[in-house]
Parts: structure tokens; C-alpha cells; sequence
């Protein structure tokens, strides 16, 4: 009896790249409040995976203006398991942003942070587990305010100092766990404050449209978001 071997592979075929599914989910940084152009640097990202040829990945925009470290942490099981596609697969991916609407002082440049540092701390470290074990998880920092503009909605004083603060909690919360983190604040402050103004709304706390292209840019350089979508 004859016997056909099965059609080899040629050498020069590319195998289909997975699709993923990933869950951006945190403030308005994530929003994208400030770009009217693009929508902000997660809907520029999703945009690009639409194009023709390009990867098959579905990103969700999660974010809610004014949303601090507690209100992303009472929605997240929510958001991920209402997420999940091609039969009830859940997503591949967390990607967290949330920190700055926290740190802000009520009222005056002296008064109290609207999330005292402390229940800061215990909020974040909460949201990190309880993300991992959903499923792997990278975190997007804050970007440094323009401390000019500031109050914002004439009684939230954000400032460079708090921010600091803050995004170093986060930052070693995440090195503690093991979960990249893209430091956003110490990149911008990097490039100079004045710089820093011109990426930024006349609100002083949001990206602009050129804002929003550079983060998406700054984004897309680090490694860890490679990893997953390269």
C-alpha cells in the first residue's frame, strides 16, 4: 500500500503569531484625557494592531478618569473575567497605570493626600497580588505634572515631591513581586522640566497630543512590553 507523506513546511513560512488579549487597566493616563487626535497611547496601540498584516492582539481600554489605586482595585476581577474571548479565554495580560490621583494634597499645597501614603502602600500591594494571580502583570508609572498649573479643579495641588513619593512605592512594590515596571516619571523628569511642560495639557496634569505619541513611543521602547507583543 502506498503511503504519501504529509506537505513539508517550507523553510521561508512564518508561523502565525498568537493572538493576545490584553486588559490596560487604571486612570486617565489609560483614558487617554488630553488626546483628541489619537485617543491616547492605548487606543494608538490598538489602532496599529488593526492595520492589515499587523499582529491580531485586542487591547481593552479600562481606565476611568480620576480613578485612584482602591476604585481600580474594586473593579478588577470584573474587568478581567468579562474580558475573554474565543470561547471564554480569559486575557494574557494586565497592564496596571494608576498612582497619581492618589497623591494629590486637599485644598492647599499643605493639607492631607486625598489616599494617605500609608493606605497607599497597603492599596497597591493588594491590587498587585490579586492582579498576579489573575495573570502576568506589568505596570505603566505616572508622568511628572506641570506644578504651575497646579490646583487642579481649584483644590488638588499635585506635585513632584508627592508624585515621587508615591511612584517609588509602586515602583518597589512591583520589584518586590517581580513585576516590570516602566518608570515614566524619572524618564520625563530625565529630559528636563521644561520639556516635561510642553508634553502636557494647559490642565497641567494630562498628557497632550504630542504628550501622548511620546508615551506611546517610550511604551513601545520598553523591553517588557516587547517581550509579549514582539
Amino acid at each position: 500500500m502506498q503511503t504519501i507523506d504529509p506537505p513539508s513546511v517550507g523553510l521561508n513560512v512564518r508561523p502565525t503569531p498568537p493572538s493576545l488579549r490584553l486588559l490596560a487597566l487604571g486612570d486617565s493616563l489609560v483614558y487617554g484625557f488630553g488626546d483628541p487626535v489619537g485617543g491616547g497611547w492605548v487606543e494608538r496601540l490598538r489602532r496599529q494592531w488593526m492595520m492589515p498584516g499587523a499582529p491580531n492582539h485586542a487591547l481593552y481600554n479600562l481606565g476611568v478618569r480620576g480613578d485612584g489605586v482602591w476604585q481600580v482595585a474594586r473593579r478588577l476581577e470584573d474587568e478581567f473575567r468579562n474580558r475573554g474571548e474565543l470561547r471564554n479565554r480569559v486575557p494574557d495580560l494586565i497592564i496596571l497605570s494608576v498612582g497619581v490621583n492618589d497623591s494629590p494634597r486637599l485644598a492647599r499645597l499643605d493639607g492631607k493626600n486625598l489616599t494617605e501614603f500609608e493606605g497607599f502602600e497597603i492599596g497597591i500591594a493588594d491590587l498587585l497580588d490579586r492582579s498576579q494571580r489573575l495573570c502576568p502583570v506589568i505596570f505603566v508609572g505616572m508622568v511628572p505634572v506641570n506644578e504651575a498649573k497646579m490646583p487642579f479643579l481649584n483644590c488638588l495641588y499635585y506635585n513632584h515631591a508627592d508624585q515621587h513619593r508615591y511612584k517609588e512605592a509602586t515602583r518597589l512594590a512591583c520589584e518586590k513581586r517581580q513585576i516590570p515596571y516602566l518608570d515614566l516619571f524619572d524618564l520625563w523628569m530625565s529630559r528636563g522640566v521644561a520639556w516635561c511642560q510642553t508634553q502636557l495639557t494647559e490642565d497641567g496634569l494630562h498628557p497632550n497630543v504630542v504628550g501622548y505619541q511620546t508615551l506611546l513611543q517610550d511604551i513601545l521602547n520598553w523591553d517588557a512590553l516587547q517581550h509579549w507583543i514582539r
